[in-house]
């Protein structure tokens, strides 16, 4: 049995990284970062989205910027069927 993330990955799913750059709530002139990854769609990143939107709704430091990389993990080239099936015993 595959396991969930690899059955992503076959669907399509990439490892995608954002760096996020938001303001403090007490002190709004002070930026900090946060590094955020899970395995998402690109180019229309849905669950970067959500997240993002999760942030902007319920955390108090505002968004100052993000920056996102996506890597495809599994590519065509790199699945192929297997023929034959040897044994060592």
């Amino acid at each position: 049995m595959a396991s969930a993330d690899f059955r992503r990955q076959l669907a399509g799913y990439g490892l995608t990284t954002a760096h996020i750059y938001y303001r403090r709530p007490d002190h709004r002139w002070l930026l900090q970062s946060y590094v955020w990854q899970n395995y998402d769609l690109c180019p229309k990143f849905p669950e970067l989205k959500r997240f993002l939107t999760f942030w902007k709704e319920k955390l108090e430091g505002p968004l100052h910027s993000v920056i996102v990389a996506h890597s495809g993990l599994i590519t065509p080239a790199e699945l192929r069927t297997v023929d034959d099936e040897y044994r060592l015993h």
